[in-house]
């Protein structure tokens, strides 16, 4: 008998969080969820206090009202409209105000319409996704270390701890122009996704992360993963968004 379960659209459980770490004072991330629960995103603020903080912040509140009817192509286009926007007003008061000192962000995002996902980044926050208990990096770095490994010049354990692990080659407000990358992929019943920024990935292995994404409750991942980086002393601040697609109750 077919199951009648894979005729059902998908809804989304998930659970968010960001935290200063065990260093750092000042929180420079940003976590997102849309009201209508089909759009995620975390930006890591970088430029010190007063400057990472309000560029990160600035994403988020911009994404705030986008309309949440549009299909998933018109929401891509409208989310990549408002990452050029920040963009342009990150850049030019940097310029202006801040007589070039760096203020800008990293970000990533997904966007789910039913079975139908789309990653958006810049930089070197991650999307993963845990398919029937395997780990996979959706969102590619933007980073000198991972041009490096394209060009098979090091290896992945080299990358582990490479001296230019931390530098990126992209942000939101680094640059006059702004180049967002796009992965589209599809949903299946029980995926489990994981957005986040450095300050998680740096701290808690991918094996361990992989560990935590098998439970039961996004809360429950939730919970799990902050204790995790904080147990290993997360030297950065620590934001990731859990989003777990099941079949709705119709």
């Amino acid at each position: 008998m077919q199951d009648s379960t894979y005729r059902r659209p998908l809804v989304w459980d998930s659970a968010l969080f960001t935290h200063e770490g065990t260093v750092r004072e000042a929180n420079e991330d940003a976590v997102f969820s849309s009201s209508g629960g089909h759009f995620w995103a975390v930006a890591d603020g970088m430029g010190g206090h007063s400057r990472g903080d309000v560029a990160s912040q600035k994403i988020v509140d911009a994404l705030e009202y986008l309309d949440p009817t549009d299909s998933m192509s018109e929401l891509v286009d409208a989310v990549e409209d408002r990452l050029m926007m920040v963009n342009d007003q990150l850049f030019e008061y940097s310029q202006d105000v801040l007589k070039k000192a760096v203020m800008g962000s990293t970000f990533v995002a997904l966007l789910a319409r039913n079975t139908f996902g789309a990653c958006l980044w810049v930089g070197d926050s991650r999307l993963y996704r845990c398919r029937n208990r395997l780990l996979t990096q959706i969102s590619r770095d933007h980073s000198q270390v991972e041009e490096l490994l394209e060009k098979g010049l090091i290896s992945r354990e080299e990358a582990n701890n490479h001296p230019q692990s931390n530098v990126i080659t992209r942000a939101v407000g680094v640059r006059p122009s702004l180049l967002v990358d796009i992965n589209a992929f599809s949903i299946g019943i029980g995926d489990t996704f994981l957005l986040c920024s450095d300050g998680l990935y740096n701290a808690v292995t991918e094996e361990s992360i992989l560990e935590s994404l098998c439970l039961k409750n996004v809360n429950e991942i939730s919970h799990e993963l902050l204790n995790k980086a904080l147990k290993n002393g997360a030297k950065d601040n620590v934001s990731a968004v859990i989003v777990r697609a099941i079949p709705s109750k119709l």
